[in-house]
């Protein structure tokens, strides 16, 4: 027999695949959003509405998301990667012509009901798309010179798109996911050592063309690196939001100032409390407790993932399931790393937590397709 007749033979079928859903994880993205809500009524100073309460649609919408795309047969995904890749480097290109500006960034899309951030579906359609090329690709060419040159221009495209708009966070998220894809798909260790030799040399390139003509980064971007590497340089400026950050961990201490009770929250000390920076607020209310319980949530969010994508049976919904952990991964610990001084400040929000609607939906339709892949893998009968 076939591994295509067995597959069908012994995947769930009908209102079956209900019953096959990763019901614990589904659990664990429940508890992580409703720790969201929560430090969200607490920004807001005891208001539901202002925050929360679209938060909580969001999250409701997009678990219905996630649950059709967990229906839709895991091949299907695969036939369509390479649309959904194409479609979203098109509202990429969208965002040039036509998009929304907030912030001093051109990163969004309004339509209607919510501003559509294109930049955020690409880290799913990415790995999608870089799956189904190292699923068709024969294992003897994955590090093959030409073979591997494909997926590097697949990933620079979009990375070269959202780096104008500016977003140089979502930008290496990009990158550092794609390049883990590849990693995991088998790519030979030479081609990562060569990288990572361009990227030291690229750094030294972009500090050396601050306040040239040809200056490679923008002048709000230098000062987050100035920030990150001595934030007391200007506490009252670039180095302000790092600063309350730290203020607000610190002050938290074991088991926190207690729910509504932070100082910096609560007195406006703290920017971006509720996207960026909520982690913070978690920490000064719930101390290190709190803090930690978060983190063990998305802990184990990662090794059920991990988990489920050891018992595939093929390849693209392997990488597939293993790409979205990776993408998941960086979320929430460059978030973490970076309102704790340990990375630049580069607008990377906590996923699930932090307020927002582009992020929410495509986190939750990431999971749904690792459902997908959980819900229509072979089964022994």
């Amino acid at each position: 027999m076939s591994y295509l007749e067995y597959s069908i033979r012994t995947v769930p079928s009908g209102p079956a695949k209900i019953l096959h859903l990763n019901w614990a994880l589904i659990l664990l993205l429940g508890a992580v959003a409703c720790t969201g809500f929560l430090m969200l009524y607490s920004v807001a100073g005891g208001d539901f509405a202002r925050w929360a309460e679209p938060q909580a649609k969001r999250f409701a919408l997009g678990l219905a998301v996630m649950f059709v795309v967990a229906m839709v047969p895991i091949h299907i995904w695969r036939n369509i990667s390479a649309l959904a890749y194409a479609a979203a480097l098109i509202l990429l290109l969208a965002v040039e012509l036509f998009g929304s500006i907030g912030m001093g960034a051109q990163r969004w899309i309004d339509i209607g009901f919510m501003r559509l951030q294109p930049s955020e579906l690409m880290k799913i359609t990415l790995v999608m798309f870089l799956a189904a090329y190292y699923d068709w690709l024969d294992v003897d060419k994955v590090s093959h010179p030409l073979w591997v040159l494909v997926p590097v221009l697949i990933i620079l495209v979009p990375v070269a798109l959202v780096l104008v708009q500016p977003d140089l966070g979502t930008a290496l998220l990009l990158l550092i996911g794609g390049a883990a894809v590849m990693f995991l798909a088998g790519v030979h260790l030479l081609y990562f050592a060569v990288v990572a030799a361009g990227g030291v040399g690229a750094v030294v390139a972009v500090m050396w063309s601050r306040g040239t003509d040809w200056q490679l980064l923008k002048d709000y971007q230098y000062r987050r690196i100035d920030t990150f590497l001595d934030p007391s340089t200007d506490p009252l400026g670039a180095g302000y939001h790092i600063t309350q950050s730290k203020i607000a961990l610190g002050s938290g201490g074991w088991t926190g100032r207690g729910f509504m009770e932070g100082t910096q929250s609560r007195l406006n000390f703290l920017p971006e409390k509720h996207t960026d920076f909520i982690f913070t607020t978690l920490a000064e209310e719930f101390g290190f407790v709190g803090a930690i319980t978060l983190l063990v949530l998305y802990a184990l969010v990662i090794v059920f993932c991990i988990t489920s994508a050891l018992k595939m049976r093929d390849r693209y919904s392997s990488l597939l399931v293993l790409g979205i952990t990776v993408a998941f991964f960086l979320y929430f610990t460059i978030n973490m790393a970076m309102v704790m001084g340990l990375a630049p400040v580069v607008g990377v929000p906590l996923p699930l937590v932090s307020y927002g609607g582009s992020a929410m939906l495509v986190i939750l339709a990431g999971f749904g397709l690792v459902q997908s892949a959980h819900v229509h893998r072979p089964r022994s009968r």
